[in-house]
């Protein structure tokens, strides 16, 4: 995967994209496979890149990197896209794969980074298919803060926290959790997650999408 430096290409010649990429200790691997799917939907909802920037508020330089797979995005950056394309977030980091009984190794996860790497997202569940319901291990580390822009009309979350203390900041409203604490609110809606312990904070996210994925 390649990383932004200071010298990175500026969307009109003058606005830096680096903070749109992902810390280099996300997967590397899943970066051909978000171009693809990019790519392919991009395609299917005919926009060109410069109508799916001005839609998404992502650099045009940034989407033609994803689409090449020569960078990886932010977890931000790519639920940006996501909806700007009106797709789950899933539709973007899924690859065909054979039916049945699947075992998901924690060595070979695939893990979605924030720009600074304090927030970190893995997927548990297989990248076959979209899906109305996701599942996701966050981890956030200490002094850590993940602003999250509101996802598609009628999607929640439901999330608990596993490991640390952490608030949730639903449009303004406050929620102070601990470990073993859960909450369940609506994310068609800005929500921050903030670290507000000691130690790195794990918790676990079920995403839930109002329709049915055609």
């Amino acid at each position: 995967m390649k990383t932004a430096r200071s010298n990175s290409p500026k969307k009109n010649g003058t606005e830096d994209w680096a903070g749109e990429v992902a810390h280099p200790e996300g997967s590397a691997d899943l970066a051909p496979i978000v171009g693809k799917n990019l790519r392919r939907l991009r395609s299917k909802a005919g926009l060109s890149l410069e109508k799916l920037s001005k839609a998404s508020g992502v650099s045009r330089a940034m989407l033609g990197q994803v689409e090449l797979g020569q960078s990886a995005p932010t977890i931000t950056v790519l639920w940006k896209i996501a909806r700007a394309l009106g797709v789950p977030f899933s539709a973007l980091i899924t690859v065909s794969q054979s039916p049945g009984t699947r075992v998901l190794k924690a060595a070979e996860a695939k893990r979605l980074t924030s720009h600074d790497g304090r927030f970190q997202s893995r997927a548990l569940f297989p990248f076959d298919a979209p899906r109305r319901v996701e599942f996701y291990e966050l981890k956030l580390g200490k002094g850590g803060v993940e602003n999250a822009h509101p996802h598609p009309p009628g999607t929640s979350e439901n999330l608990i926290v596993n490991k640390g203390e952490v608030e949730i900041d639903v449009a303004g409203e406050k929620h102070a959790l601990e470990t073993g604490d859960a909450i369940v609110f609506e994310a068609d809606k800005p929500h921050v997650y903030k670290n507000v312990g000691r130690d790195e904070a794990v918790m676990y996210l079920v995403m839930t999408y109002a329709e049915e994925i055609g």
